[in-house]
């Protein structure tokens, strides 16, 4: 059997599926764009039956059963503990909230699956992504999907130019009914499956209970940022800025019976500030600063400019001024303040439908944040 030209990422959902669906179809009518399927294994089952790997794996070959296209198998467990997952133990630790997607795309999906690809002799991988690849000038951009409500170019933002080189994204141009619609006429097993959602090795658990057999729980106070105690967490890395679920706050006297935020968190003390209202002045900030970003293009634009930003998945963009430091860090002021801007999240950088790049925020100049500053200094 000769080396398929491109190796499709074959996660055992419908995505993944149609991407597989539409490459095999233009190999029909162009056999030198042969097609073979991998699946990969990056989360060894720990034995708490939350774990659909499995289940994704026999969904994976019965599609490309379907499909007529040979399937390959590689475990990148060892990897993704080591490249991922260690990265997600130590900032939760440190009072920080990782985004695992991002370095499993940098780490795993584009980089031990594209080698993978190219000892099985593959030219290029494709995966389910929703986003678009282009050239211009010699350069590989990133672009935003055509349904700006799947896209994920936020996740992708750290590819740079030979990955974008050697990628297909075949659902870019497209929007998920229609997706759902080609699985469903084309017989696909995955055409009705549920997307998965959260962080893959946690699954449909609960994030507390996962967390604790990493970071075992240590109670502390819950206090206003005026230093009022409002009662006990079973740990600050539990906890999110902005987050409202978990709390278990009730009725506390001398104050309004208003929901209750997460505004900061002092690792030091192990002590969570919470604040109630979802406009909190404690939650909202003008200005960032970041780690050494990353630039699709291998450079920024200019040392100074203006374009989008988001600091979340799914949000919307906002405008705001970058300066690149002499270091590779950034400095970002936005246009209008922005709500719970989380150290560890990622920064990711816009200049229309194009994704420049991005890098993890360090800091922010959130009221607490500020004070803390001060307070060092």
């Amino acid at each position: 059997m000769s080396a398929p030209h491109i190796i499709v990422g074959m996660s055992g959902g419908v995505d993944s599926s149609v991407a597989a669906l539409l490459l095999r179809d233009q190999a029909l009518t162009d056999p030198a764009r042969s097609v073979a399927g991998l699946f990969m294994t990056n989360w060894a089952d720990d034995g708490s039956g939350d774990c659909r790997a499995e289940d994704d794996r026999r969904d994976a070959v019965a599609v490309c059963g379907r499909l007529g296209l040979p399937i390959h198998f590689r475990d990148f467990s060892k990897e993704y503990w080591a490249g991922v997952f260690e990265h997600f133990l130590g900032e939760y630790a440190a009072g920080r909230t990782p985004n695992p997607d991002v370095l499993c795309n940098r780490e795993i999906k584009f980089k031990h699956f594209l080698d993978a690809a190219r000892e099985l002799g593959a030219d290029f991988i494709a995966t389910g992504h929703y986003a678009r690849v282009r050239e211009r000038d010699g350069v590989w951009q990133l672009l935003r999907a055509a349904d700006r409500n799947k896209d994920q170019s936020y996740f992708l933002h750290q590819l740079g130019q030979a990955q974008l080189a050697a990628t297909l994204f075949p659902l870019g141009d497209l929007i998920k009914p229609d997706v759902r619609r080609m699985a469903a006429e084309a017989g696909l097993p995955t055409a009705a499956k549920k997307d998965s959602t959260g962080i893959c090795f946690i699954g449909e658990r609960d994030f507390r209970e996962f967390l604790s057999q990493y970071l075992p729980a240590k109670p502390g106070p819950m206090v206003t940022p005026d230093g009022r105690r409002v009662g006990e967490h079973p740990g600050v890395f539990y906890f999110t800025l902005g987050q409202r679920e978990g709390l278990h706050i009730g009725g506390v006297r001398g104050f309004a019976a208003a929901p209750w935020f997460v505004v900061g968190k002092r690792v030091a003390d192990n002590t969570l500030i919470v604040d109630q209202g979802t406009d909190s002045p404690y939650l909202f900030s003008s200005r960032l600063w970041s780690e050494r970003a990353h630039w699709i293009a291998g450079s920024p634009p200019a040392i100074r400019f203006v374009c989008s930003a988001q600091t979340r998945y799914r949000q919307q963009d906002e405008a705001c001024e970058v300066e690149v430091h002499d270091d590779g860090t950034l400095s970002v002021v936005f246009e209008r303040p922005q709500r719970a801007v989380t150290p560890g999240q990622s920064l990711v950088l816009y200049d229309g439908e194009v994704c420049l790049g991005g890098a993890v925020i360090a800091a922010t100049d959130a009221p607490l944040e500020r004070d803390a500053v001060a307070t060092k200094t």
